[in-house]
């Protein structure tokens, strides 16, 4: 991370990739830092949210539905983490908030960036790129020709 970023563009970006993670990974990660006890400020509860949506990105908005969110918040000593996921795995919102609550404590986050955090995310945008590769690969060109064209 350069210097001008801030602590908040910081936290919003490993929150993120926290979020896209799968359970296993986080519970892994979890284990191999043993963190110390936490307390939960907020037990893993499930609720909806309205998403929207803009036609073409840009025209007017429109309520696309609605999407299941679980959301958590954990005490680690005086820093309060906390984790929203998609769906209703509680647990996995639980993990996040614990990794959130490590992360904010400035003695420990550059261990975890670099040892948790940006393997998550290289592991993510490769992902991404395979399943990006696969749908080119089956991609379908179409073109119309005009009558009279030979």
């Amino acid at each position: 991370m350069t210097d001008h970023v801030t602590l908040q563009e910081t936290r919003q970006h490993w929150l993120s990739v926290l979020a896209r993670a799968p359970r296993e990974q986080l519970e892994r990660e979890v284990a191999r830092l043993a963190p110390p006890a936490h307390q939960l400020v907020r037990a893993p509860e499930c609720g909806t949210v309205m998403l929207r949506g803009r036609a073409g990105g840009t025209g007017d908005a429109f309520h696309l539905g609605e999407a299941t969110v679980t959301r958590c918040a954990a005490r680690i000593g005086a820093h309060l983490g906390i984790g929203y996921v998609l769906g209703r795995d509680r647990r996995c919102a639980e993990l996040i908030a614990v990794l959130d609550a490590l992360l904010q404590d400035p003695g420990r986050r550059s261990a975890i960036l670099r040892q948790v955090v940006e393997p998550m995310e290289r592991d993510q945008g490769e992902a991404l790129a395979a399943r990006s590769r696969m749908a080119a690969a089956s991609r379908v060109e179409f073109f119309t020709m005009v009558r009279g064209e030979a």
